[in-house]
């Protein structure tokens, strides 16, 4: 170990939202570890997350083999180096076999389930204060995103996708709520409509394209990396999505950020912050789960959300957000 330096092997997930709800923990690590060194594991989604953060030395893009080959792949890699301390969220024995002074690895604790952001921050014994998602950006990153969403009017953020379509709220009734925002009696009227989206996902923009001039629309669906998506949402006024990691990277930002759900459970994957809410149908995520056990079925649990719903929720927030966002 070098001297001055303390290097820490930080293990995350694979999916999007869950590494950005863990993300906390690297900025609270990097602000109060003397000489803390990086080295992150990540699954292939999730990996760009990391790119840009400070004292980064390594980032270990994670891929998955049959029979657990990627853990003895991973263990190949790093057990040369004494490690300052080892954090594996993954829950993961490696750590007992590579030499470091420290390690937090995630263990399932009794009891209810809690947030995942408060699952997170007991590996580090910080469920007390957990700390909020926080992605580190660069000044490049940061003018790109400028370049991208310069214009003037207020910005309303949409993620139409999800990557499930039982959790993905019909593309028309986002269409019907960017109108009622945007429109004369809306809290964003005037404003400029940003969607967001895999390259998979630019089916779901045709419909949006057209309900505001070309100089109000910002379309990043399949054209930004995930850090630049981060930066643009620092920008957004209001963001409305469903259940994705797109919704947690608009949270992590600090935009006003209105999660739409249903199958998936909003006391584990809420939107997480002080300017978040969330908004299902009639049905709890306890009865839609009665009807689809496995969470499998290729049908949309999202019908009874209502456009009225959505829409009287996101008036809500904005006006909630109005001080701070004004």
């Amino acid at each position: 170990m070098a001297q001055g330096s303390f290097p820490i092997l930080f293990i995350t997930a694979t999916r999007i939202g869950d590494a950005v709800l863990s993300s906390g923990l690297v900025r609270k690590l990097a602000e109060e570890v003397p000489g803390a060194r990086f080295t992150v594991v990540a699954g292939a989604p999730a990996a760009p997350l990391f790119r840009e953060m400070p004292n980064l030395e390594e980032l270990i893009v994670f891929e998955k083999t049959r029979n657990g080959g990627h853990w003895l792949r991973l263990w190949r890699h790093v057990r040369k180096r004494r490690w300052g301390l080892v954090v594996d969220l993954r829950g993961s024995a490696i750590s007992t076999f590579l030499r470091r002074q420290k390690r937090a690895v995630y263990r399932r604790s009794p009891g209810p389930p809690v947030h995942k952001v408060i699952e997170a921050a007991r590996v580090l014994g910080l469920e007390d204060d957990p700390p909020a998602p926080f992605l580190y950006t660069s000044a490049r990153t940061e003018a790109h995103a400028d370049e991208l969403t310069a214009g003037a009017g207020p910005i309303l953020a949409l993620a139409p996708s999800a990557n499930w379509v039982g959790k993905t709220w019909p593309a028309e009734r986002f269409t019907l709520l960017a109108m009622t925002l945007l429109g004369q009696r809306g809290p964003l009227a005037g404003g400029r409509l940003m969607v967001l989206g895999a390259p998979q996902d630019a089916s779901v923009v045709a419909s949006l394209r057209h309900i505001l001039p070309k100089d109000r629309f910002i379309d990043l669906v399949g054209k930004v990396d995930l850090l630049t998506a981060y930066a643009c949402l620092k920008r957004a006024r209001l963001f409305v999505g469903n259940d994705s990691g797109l919704m947690h990277l608009s949270a992590a930002a600090g935009a006003p950020t209105l999660g739409l759900f249903g199958p998936t459970d909003e006391r584990l994957y809420a939107p997480w912050g002080p300017s978040a809410a969330i908004v299902r149908g009639a049905r709890t995520y306890d009865q839609i789960r009665m009807v689809d056990p496995g969470a499998d079925q290729a049908v949309c649990h999202m019908m009874d959300l209502t456009v009225d719903a959505v829409a009287a929720a996101a008036f809500k927030l904005f006006d909630e957000t109005e001080p701070a966002h004004a």
